[in-house]
């Protein structure tokens, strides 16, 4: 299979499914054409990606399964894609989330259906593009395409103050990557190469590197987003449908770090160290802050949005440690914090389609009614606070090891977010689900029903999984992990 342009395929099959999808003439019968197709095309994107993890060689530290092909022969640009340690577990959470994204939509989704499901397909694809991309043009052309349908998304699909969010959005994002383009742009004049390999490690003087550093941080402490550019987020995330929520914060974000740990540590290590003291100061007022806005939030999707700025700010902690656990962490928690607030917002909308709304204080005793949506909420909000045995102690416990590495005070401010998690969480979960149903409005709320069952035990059993078996995930990244430590300190004489 080695000889397969499966990084290719995997990539464009999203696309080619929505073109098949746009030739099927849309109506009352048709439309659940549309949506087994959309499915079908994700369930089989996802599988391919499957065979990319078992074809990814753990023993070698570099770029796998490359496809390089000529694109602008007079300006030395590349179609160039492959895997890594870093990027696998990326593009297999793209498109492991995208069917559970389908299946959200199946029945609260009931205008321009065809449109619908067309957007969520490009978006797969340019999101497995950006993670594979091996040249940087390429990269920035499919990081800032992944604006496009999501800013339809939100915009089309949204709620009550759907424009004003998406067009938030959309600016935002887009402002910030003006400077990265101008900084790609003086990369390939300094070294006539746009290739994400050759770059790490020839490296520029360290003025030069602030500079590039800069750009790239403006763009990418957007996407994460760190504090205080962070604001874009909680309106995006209340207007968003559902699926939108879950493909926002499960991997939308993790473009942002992943973006840190590629360019900002992987070809600009002095300025990394430089900044080091900015990021851990940004870092730690983004989890304490935000923790204490989350807890006083009356909208469930708020809450979780303000919740995932204070997740991400550990991850970038653990990002620009750069020590083998730090680094290993903040890549467990990415994953593990995509999984589980995507969970997160599905359990959100799983209840917002039965009443309509998302206020806390209409919610209280849904154990009485709806048992196995308690029991599944449980889990993930455990999860999300850390509680061994799952995804996210894996990845929290791995930073605070790391930070006590660098410096005790920024490690001790790490587990004050776990412990402010905990309070705003389950302070969250006591109100919602424990007690007696006291609003004459829920006493018909019914359970789970079977495709709800299929959402939420699969992301269940891959919370427990990572947290049971950790090393399954961190193997294949390790390789690459040691190789952008090494250069980060070779280059600052550590």
């Amino acid at each position: 299979m080695s000889e397969w342009p499966l990084v290719t395929v995997t990539i464009f099959l999203p696309l080619f499914g929505s073109l098949i999808i746009l030739f099927i003439n849309e109506d009352d019968t048709s439309s659940s054409n549309i949506k087994w197709a959309a499915l079908w095309t994700s369930v089989g994107t996802f599988i391919l990606s499957c065979l990319i993890w078992l074809e990814f060689d753990n023993s070698l530290p570099g770029y796998q399964l490359n496809e390089k092909h000529i694109w602008f022969t007079d300006f030395n640009f590349y179609y160039h894609v492959g895997v890594d340690g870093i990027s696998l577990f990326m593009i297999l959470l793209s498109t492991f989330l995208t069917p559970f994204c389908i299946l959200a939509s199946w029945e609260n989704i009931t205008k321009k259906i065809k449109e619908y499901m067309i957007a969520f397909l490009v978006l797969e694809t340019v999101m497995i593009g950006m993670f594979a991309s091996v040249d940087i043009l390429l990269f920035y052309i499919f990081f800032e395409a992944v604006l496009i349908p999501m800013f339809l998304i939100i915009g089309i699909w949204g709620g009550e103050n759907r424009i004003y969010a998406s067009f938030k959005f959309f600016l935002y994002t887009l402002l910030g990557s003006v400077l990265m383009l101008v900084a790609i742009i003086f990369i390939y004049q300094l070294r006539d190469t746009m290739n994400i390999a050759e770059l790490q490690g020839n490296y520029f003087s360290k003025k030069i590197q602030i500079y590039l550093w800069i750009a790239f941080f403006a763009s990418f402490a957007v996407k994460i987003p760190m504090w205080p550019f962070h604001t874009w987020l909680p309106d995006a995330h209340v207007e968003a449908p559902t699926a939108g929520s879950v493909i926002l914060a499960g991997v939308l974000l993790k473009m942002g770090g992943y973006g840190f740990i590629r360019f900002s540590l992987g070809m600009l290590p002095e300025a990394s160290d430089f900044f080091l003291p900015l990021i851990m100061s940004l870092s730690v007022i983004a989890i304490i802050y935000t923790s204490f806005v989350a807890l006083a939030q009356t909208d469930m999707k708020k809450l979780i949005a303000y919740s995932s700025v204070a997740h991400m700010g550990m991850v970038t902690i653990g990002i620009f440690l750069v020590n083998q656990q730090g680094l290993e962490g903040a890549m467990i928690q990415m994953i593990s914090h995509g999984i589980l607030s995507a969970a997160l917002f599905l359990c959100v909308g799983i209840i917002y389609d039965r009443m309509h709304t998302r206020e806390i204080n209409f919610y209280g005793g849904l154990v009485n009614r709806m048992p196995s949506y308690a029991v599944s909420l449980m889990i993930f909000m455990l999860a999300s606070v850390g509680l061994p045995g799952t995804s996210g102690f894996v990845g929290e416990f791995l930073i605070i090891l790391g930070a006590f590495k660098y410096n005790t005070f920024v490690a001790l401010f790490a587990a004050t977010g776990i412990i402010l998690s905990a309070t705003y969480m389950l302070y969250l979960y006591k109100r919602i689900v424990f007690g007696q149903i006291t609003n004459t409005q829920l006493k018909d709320i019914l359970d789970l029903n079977n495709r709800e069952k299929m959402i939420l035990f699969p992301l269940i059993f891959i919370v427990l999984l990572i947290g049971i078996f950790p090393n399954l995930f961190i193997d294949p990244m390790r390789l690459s992990i040691e190789s952008i430590i090494n250069n980060y300190e070779l280059a600052n004489g550590k």
